[in-house]
């Protein structure tokens, strides 16, 4: 979806405003997750695998590396923290071909506090929400969605993938 827009000026303009708001977006949830994390003792990279593996999970470390974009080593000292504090277990298939292989599962329980600690900054979404029509709303949800895309490819590039 493109359009022809009648002063480029202005476009460049607008333009320069949704990169300038998304980084500013970026800024304020990175202190939004740091402030969460030192509530639950998680530092930033343990938060974002723990994110994942909600969000994915389970995955084996392997999985769980390439999508946090870690190096395997880095990551094993991230699943020790992580199961030193409850919030994930390391599971291996008795039946699996390599028993060796572990797959990492997120302590759903835990998930409550963590929850409770986004509870504000869900209440203020979903009031901003309100403001918009379901049609802005899924414009809104598409353009985020293309972002993370463009996101998830800029940062492909940059490791060399």
């Amino acid at each position: 979806m493109s359009f022809v827009e009648d002063d480029p000026r202005e476009r460049r303009r607008v333009v320069r405003a949704v990169k300038e708001s998304l980084r500013d977006l970026n800024i304020q949830l990175a202190l939004l997750n740091r402030q969460i994390g030192t509530q639950v003792n998680l530092k930033d990279v343990d938060w974002s695998c723990l994110d994942l593996l909600n969000r994915h999970g389970p995955l084996t470390p392997s999985a769980l590396a390439r999508k946090a974009g870690l190096h395997p080593a880095t990551l094993t000292g991230i699943l020790d923290r992580l199961q030193r504090g409850g919030w994930i277990v390391r599971e291996r298939d008795p039946d699996g071909p390599d028993r060796r292989a572990i797959t990492v599962r997120a302590r759903r329980e835990r998930n409550r506090e963590v929850y409770r600690l986004f509870s504000g900054m869900n209440a203020q979404m979903d009031a901003l929400c309100e403001d918009y029509t379901d049609s802005e709303l899924a414009l809104i949800a598409g353009f985020l969605q293309r972002t993370t895309g463009a996101g998830r490819t800029a940062t492909e590039q940059l490791a060399g993938d």
